[in-house]
């Protein structure tokens, strides 16, 4: 414990005061932050501390609810148990929940026989009028705070809500208080003072809230509470005569919209939020049949048989034919109408409004027509059969350019457009493209600009299910008229949705640059000034988005438009301020142009470079919300960088240091952009300064990591070792194996196979097993195989001094590792390491010491083995299958980046590939054979050593 702590005994001062002060506060301020303070010590106190709490809680209640009780105690003692019963819903230790849904019938007894008696008085004193008007105002916001509390504790309470029998009685009561309220706020809102009015408003919001929430956390429970079914009918039928007044009679008239509805009727907001739970509530009963909530926790078969009964009931009771019928047709003749007040905001506040209909995320819970379309669209999934074809037939008095009227082919466009995955099968959208939409898209009429936004969303819900190859070019074509700021009725918003919609025509699977080419010109310079155009960041964010799926998709054909797009870039970065992510944005369309460009991008190194350095350089303010955006550009930048490399680009190699150093997530990217560096300009990496710092780095992260990114570190030592031959030859190599053994690398190497040699010496009860991994054993060895193919001289030394640090002579260590070394031949599973490692071990038979002699069985097994593998199946017993004989061949047709050229030079040249193993295997026996004075000899002193079974199988292959 602290020596700060407070003792127990203040601890429960403290706590009675709180509650005893928190009920006399008269402040309504200072009460509120007093029940929160009292809520989270109930949270961490609760049940072990302070026990008693919600005991004490209810007492209160029960004495301030008492006729001639001081008035403030009651709402005081209420807003306590709001907070503390908001803090207990929302633990997540199970005994925190275990406790509060103990003392939840109590609470439930008491707080509903509050609420109950609060609502009798406030409601009897509206129907028969009264001098006691401030007690009723008292008791309607205590009802509200009493409604508050129990919608939380019904839900959070209780684990089955309809076993509960005074659950039941109070789902009752709140059915028919809904009905009444809402009668009271619509008819009977005249005889109602606007104080009231409100407060009765949010009585009928807590409601909704309670049937919604109870739907949603607890389908089983709702669908087996008290008529339940009937209330989502009733909401249906609330939701059904607000659709009268929902859509719009409008005339359009040149641009502006003449209005016949009044559309700031004050009665619209609350019920248009009832609306909106109730469509909610509609899709929850949808989900619970046809998507139930699946669990992980064991379910007893009265729980299980409770489900399948709920979504028995809520098939049968409520979604019959009729009513989905009815569901589909109000919301296409209704709810996709737009609104007088949406046509209106359309023109006042284009950009804002588009962004408003683009909603993304949960932004459909909370308005009416996206969360219209959601219900739609399970309808149409769920009830396939029996809705497909009404659709169809709709559709069908709409379909030819001249019929139906703007706002009515607008909803019913929408339809179609969401339920295209649906209806794929029967309905002929190329006939329809041709035929109306061609034609539609050209009118010059007045309101033509709706219908020209909604075919741009159409033509994107339906590009990815069904539109032909021979339609894409009259698509692109249709963009490009959508986005042509000269016609008049193309404005900002229809412009902006074809911009976000070209994304999806764009990115979708069947996209071809060469069909695309005519009318690029025009879509990306329209799409690039419409950025400029726009204010919101959101907007040009997306819109930049649509530009850079272009550019990934147009590959090589973007280069004539690169220099346009690039100019724009600078500005918007200027303007985004602290917006981050239109500067990962930036980044992203920097990465495909350079991509897509290839070497031609080394134009746009001037710009790239500095946005990259400010990015990754230590200190960096933007580091935190740019580094992976920049690493991937740097990568790109790399790879498609032809050889000599720009000094400003070897100038940020310096900044992969402290990537290493932080070992965060962007490591195994840092690892791979300095194996780019390696490849483009081997000299300048491994110039001493650099090579030094760098073995160092790579030896610090070595066995720190992952086996992933373990593995690409020393992937990345393979690699240098190879480069360091290529370019200086043995020399080279020992200076790089000098660097191995001085930054410690070569000592981890060789001291996780120690450890693997000794635990594999052991059995039985006492046997260890190894701290090294065994894919990871494998990449060690892949290293010391490169050494040793390289220069068994260099290999030798190197090891030779590790092994004396350990106080062990040459022959000490040389003899475990190769033992290990061969243990190990039978774990790996990959045949390129597999023959590396044989070609190595060979390799060293070079030295004609005994130490390799001694394991020529060991050798000869291997050999065996890598030599059947490499042959298998083919007609030449010589041969070898990783030994590439017609390089020449294998390399692309297509333009390549230049780091492709260089990483397929590396693999051309890797001995792996082009050695053949036996003609390998056979020179150095010949010169083990030679070195050890003739046949005879090497017969007498080492063969007569091995197995002759093992000496046959090797024998069968034909090697000597």
């Amino acid at each position: 414990m602290s020596s700060s702590a407070i003792h127990k005994d203040e601890k429960a001062t403290i706590r009675s005061r709180l509650l005893e002060s928190g009920i006399h506060e008269a402040n309504h301020s200072l009460a509120l932050q007093n029940a929160l303070v009292i809520a989270k010590i109930v949270r961490f106190e609760y049940p072990n501390d302070w026990r008693d709490v919600i005991t004490s809680i209810l007492d209160y209640l029960r004495s301030s609810s008492q006729p001639n009780a001081n008035p403030l105690h009651l709402p005081r003692t209420l807003l306590i148990l709001l907070q503390v019963i908001k803090e207990l819903a929302t633990a997540r230790l199970q005994r925190t929940r275990a406790s509060l849904q103990s003392m939840a019938p109590e609470i439930l007894h008491v707080l509903g026989r509050i609420y109950t008696d609060k609502v009798q008085t406030w409601r009897t004193f509206i129907a028969t009028g009264g001098d006691d008007e401030g007690g009723a105002l008292e008791s309607i916001e205590q009802s509200l705070l009493a409604i508050k509390v129990l919608r939380r504790l019904l839900i959070a309470g209780f684990e089955f809500q309809n076993r509960e029998r005074d659950v039941q009685e109070l789902w009752t009561i709140i059915r028919i208080h809904f009905g009444d309220f809402l009668y009271l706020g619509t008819e009977g809102s005249a005889a109602l003072s606007p104080q009231v009015h409100q407060v009765l408003q949010k009585h009928l919001l807590q409601l909704s809230k309670i049937h919604l929430e109870m739907a949603r956390t607890n389908p089983a429970a709702f669908a087996l509470l008290p008529d339940s079914a009937g209330l989502v009918r009733a909401y249906w039928g609330l939701i059904k005569i607000f659709g009268e007044s929902y859509g719009t009679d409008t005339t359009v008239v040149g641009r502006r919209v003449q209005v016949d509805n009044d559309a700031e009727d004050e009665d619209k907001p609350v019920l248009e939020k009832l609306c909106l739970k109730g469509l909610l509530l509609v899709r929850a009963c949808i989900k619970m049949v046809f998507s139930p909530p699946q669990t992980f926790k064991y379910r007893h078969a009265a729980e299980k048989e409770e489900q399948k009964q709920a979504s028995h009931m809520m098939k049968t009771e409520l979604l019959t034919h009729d009513l989905v019928k009815e569901i589909m047709g109000t919301i296409v003749t209704q709810y996709f109408v737009f609104r007088s007040s949406d046509l209106l905001e359309w023109e006042k506040e284009p950009e804002e409004w588009e962004i408003r209909e683009e909603g993304e995320g949960d932004a459909w819970e909370f308005s009416i027509r996206p969360c219209s379309e959601k219900v739609f669209l399970d309808l149409v999934i769920n009830f396939k059969d029996l809705l497909v074809q009404p659709l169809l037939d709709v559709f069908a008095t709409v379909s030819s350019p001249n019929q139906g009227s703007i706002l009515f082919k607008d909803s019913v466009y929408t339809a179609i457009g969401l339920a295209s995955s649906v209806i794929n099968q029967q309905l002929d959208f190329d006939a329809f493209i041709n035929a109306t939409l061609v034609e539609e898209v050209q009118k010059e009429q007045p309101g033509y600009h709706i219908l020209r936004r909604r075919i741009a969303i159409l033509l994107g819900q339906w590009v990815s299910v069904k539109i032909s190859g021979q339609n894409r070019p009259l698509v692109y074509q249709i963009f490009r008229h959508l986005l042509d700021k000269h016609d008049q009725l193309n404005d900002q918003v229809v412009r902006v949705t074809a911009g976000r919609q070209f994304r999806n025509v764009a990115d979708e699977w069947e996209f071809s640059a060469e069909p695309f080419m005519p009318f690029a010109p025009d879509v990306l310079e329209r799409l690039m000034a419409l950025i400029e155009e726009v204010e919101s960041t959101g907007t040009k964010m997306a819109l930049l988005n649509t530009v850079s799926v272009v550019v990934e998709r147009l590959e090589h054909h973007i280069s004539p438009y690169a220099d346009k797009i690039v100019s724009l870039l600078p500005s918007l970065w200027m303007q985004s301020g602290e917006e981050h992510l239109m500067k990962q944005a930036i980044l992203t369309i920097l990465t495909r142009l350079v991509n897509s460009m290839k070497d031609e991008s080394r134009r746009y190194h001037s710009l790239v470079l500095p946005l990259i350095q400010s990015a990754i350089e230590p200190g960096s303010e933007i580091q935190v919300y740019l580094l992976e955006d920049a690493l991937d550009l740097w990568a790109t930048i790399l790879v498609q960088t032809p050889t000599p490399a720009p000094p400003d680009l070897l100038s940020l190699a310096q900044y992969l240091f402290p990537i290493f150093e932080h070992g965060s997530e962007n490591l195994r990217k840092a690892l791979a952009i300095t194996e780019s560096y390696v490849l483009l300009a081997p000299r300048e990496m491994l110039d001493e300064s650099f090579r030094n710092r760098l073995v160092l780095s790579l030896a610090t992260l070595l066995g720190t990591l992952k086996v992933d990114a373990n593995g690409l570190v020393t992937h990345l030592m393979e690699v240098i070792i190879r480069v360091a031959e290529s370019l200086g030859g043995e020399q080279a190599v020992e200076l790089i194996s000098t660097g191995l053994v001085e930054s410690g690398f070569l000592t981890k190497v060789l001291q996780g196979l120690r450890e693997s040699w000794e635990a594999h010496q052991t059995t039985g009860p006492n046997k260890k097993y190894p701290s090294v991994d065994g894919v990871v054993e494998t990449d060690y060895l892949a290293v010391l195989s490169r050494l040793a193919l390289a220069s068994p001289r260099v290999f030798l030394v190197s090891v030779q001094t590790v092994g004396r640090s350990r106080g062990e002579s040459l022959e000490q260590t040389i003899d475990w590792l190769l033992t290990e070394w061969f243990n190990h031949f039978e774990n790996i599973g990959n045949p390129d390491k597999r023959k590396l490692m044989c070609l190595a071990v060979t390799k060293l038979l070079e030295t004609s010491q005994g130490w390799i002699l001694g394991k020529l069985q060991d050798l000869m097994t291997v050999w065996t083995d890598v030599v059947t593998e490499l042959q298998e199946g083919a007609e030449d017993r010589g041969g070898d299958s990783l030994v590439y004989w017609d390089p020449e061949g294998l390399k692309p047709n297509s333009p390549e980046a230049p780091e492709d050229e260089r990483r397929r030079n590396l693999t051309f040249s890797d001995p792996v590939h082009t050695i053949n193993i036996t003609e390998f295997i056979r020179h150095h026996l010949k010169g083990v054979i030679a070195a050890c004075n003739g046949q005879e000899a090497f017969q007498r002193d080492w063969l007569v050593n091995v197995d002759q079974d093992i000496i046959t199988s090797f024998g069968r292959l034909g090697v000597l």
